[in-house]
């Protein structure tokens, strides 16, 4: 079985900052990439920004600047750091972890549980 959690969410003031971890667990041998995804009530989920086991990042437009995705293969674990967070960042934040997993070819994607990012005005 394998687990990916999010954490690190919460309430914070505009250009407040919030580190969010993504922590892949279970029967795996390894990440080979990880995205971040938001999702505002009544919208889409939109992809903000995804990093591979090697360090390559992307990041959408509208967090450039402000959010920067690390990874840390030892652990497991990828950590998005906000800053200069605005009330448009509100929405729930979740991570899709593609990993390698025993007794199986090639890699599977696993979706956490979101974690809520709430930005006050």
């Amino acid at each position: 079985q394998v687990h990916v959690v999010e954490s690190g969410g919460g309430l914070v003031q505009a250009g407040g900052s919030l580190r969010l971890s993504c922590a892949a667990s279970g029967t795996i041998l390894g990440i080979n990439a990880v995205d971040w995804y938001r999702q505002a009530p009544g919208k889409q989920r939109d992809m903000i920004a995804s990093i591979t086991s090697g360090g390559s990042t992307n990041y959408a437009d509208f967090v450039k600047g402000r959010f920067t995705i690390s990874i840390d293969n030892s652990k497991n674990t990828v950590s998005l750091q906000m800053n200069s967070l605005k009330p448009e960042d509100t929405a729930v934040y979740y991570c899709n972890a593609l990993v390698r997993t025993r007794g199986v070819v090639g890699v599977v994607g696993y979706w956490g549980q979101g974690t809520q990012v709430t930005v006050s005005s």
